[in-house]
């Protein structure tokens, strides 16, 4: 309930008059139903929020993750829903399009507390358009046993150790191919194309400007096609989705994989797994003065810009985005919120994981913010495929997906 609506009602009740039970004001929120936080802990979460506010009603809905987008775009802006959940990328476009409302200002104590990469996601042209909610990033996964057979005592720490360590798993047979990367044609290898150029030191935008044909960005293609050349990547990388190597890792069939939050606990599955017991996780390893980066696959809460009650719907979503919800459901997303890294609840849901996430979360990269996003995403998809099957050079590649991307950019 608004003050000013509380006001009112004190009002009447001060003049002496009769009060009937007002209507509850109902929300409808969006959701999806794999990955982050589950359908249990949103229930528990909204029930908690209903139970506070008992003037809101709150109805869920869950979505597949691929029809997260086309429904927001199809029922939020005409007010079939008032609280969605986003995503990263989605962002630049939603706000261009006025399919979500900018946000109230953060308190600058709140802001600090917020891992940047993480904040920056929700941020276009200066404005803020959502609040961070799912937090996500991809960290490197390796076999402790075949590496202490390898005769290494620690996971790599830079690019190049990584390479080194991988050849002398590959001289010494200990596995054939001993690394896996999620390279398939499909937004995954624009995830991992995002953290490899970072690691070169590039990027595909600036200031919303395509900038995929730089040095930097040369680098980082030259070293994917050079790992696979090598034998050092799996050659079916380039087929393979982020379940698909999960399957070759838990298998025993790789020593290292860059993989989301989630697969740590698909590789310590006794059901499933080969590995359990050996898998360790870290950053992902450094490159030159670059100490790591990871892609952000954190999804934020967003007000629909069709929503008839915008402030019942950012108290919903202060709430689930807030400390209280965030530190007792740590399971299967961990918090936004740096402070919550030292919280006995967080840190003992996955103690492995929470301890490399703390300081991995410093070293977020976000995917171009630029409203044309799906579009450049599949069109460079193509571009690095064609230069990982040796079909175009590199120098091709990054040459015809800047050009296109400009062309993007134009329409």
């Amino acid at each position: 309930m608004t003050r000013k609506a509380i006001a009112a009602l004190t009002l009447m009740a001060l003049m002496g008059v009769g009060l009937w039970a007002a209507d509850k004001v109902v929300l409808n929120a969006l959701f999806m139903k794999q990955a982050g936080f589950s359908e249990e802990d949103i229930t528990a979460g909204t029930r908690d929020f209903m139970d506070r506010n008992p003037d809101i009603q709150v109805n869920l809905t869950f979505v597949a993750y691929e029809d997260l987008e086309q429904k927001i775009l199809t029922a939020a802006a005409a007010g079939g829903y008032d609280v969605v959940l986003s995503d990263g990328p989605f962002t630049a476009k939603f706000a261009v399009g006025g399919i979500v409302k900018e946000i109230p200002p953060l308190a600058a104590a709140d802001k600090a507390d917020i891992f940047p990469g993480a904040l920056d996601a929700c941020e276009y042209l200066g404005k803020y358009w959502g609040m961070p909610w799912i937090n996500d990033v991809r960290y490197l996964y390796f076999n402790k046993k075949m590496l202490a057979q390898a005769g290494f005592k620690r996971a790599p720490a830079t690019l190049d150790e990584m390479i080194a360590q991988a050849k002398v798993l590959k001289a010494k047979k200990i596995v054939e191919y001993p690394i896996v990367l999620p390279w398939n044609q499909a937004e995954t290898l624009s995830c991992d194309f995002t953290t490899i150029t970072a690691l070169f030191g590039g990027a595909m935008a600036k200031d919303g400007k395509p900038t995929l044909d730089t040095e930097a960005n040369r680098k980082a293609l030259e070293w994917m096609v050079r790992a696979i050349k090598d034998g050092l990547v799996n050659p079916k990388s380039i087929v393979y989705g982020e379940d698909d190597i999960n399957g070759v890792f838990e298998g025993g069939n790789a020593a290292f994989m860059f993989n989301w939050t989630y697969a740590y606990g698909v590789a310590n599955d006794p059901s499933q797994s080969k590995v359990v017991g050996d898998v360790g996780i870290a950053m992902i390893p450094g490159n030159g003065r670059v100490k790591s980066a990871t892609v952000n696959g954190g999804q934020p809460l967003c007000i629909a810009s069709g929503s008839k009650h915008p402030n019942e719907a950012w108290a919903y979503i202060l709430y689930m985005t807030g400390k209280d919800f965030q530190k007792a459901h740590p399971a299967n997303s961990l918090p936004i919120w740096r402070s919550l890294y030292t919280d006995p609840n967080v840190v003992k849901s996955n103690p492995d994981v929470v301890a490399v996430a703390k300081t991995q979360y410093d070293y977020i990269v976000n995917r171009p913010k630029v409203p044309y996003y799906s579009a450049f995403s599949s069109m460079l998809q193509v571009k690095i495929q064609q230069a990982l099957l040796g079909r175009k050079s590199v120098d091709q590649a990054l040459k015809e997906a800047q050009s296109e991307a400009e062309s993007l950019a134009q329409q």
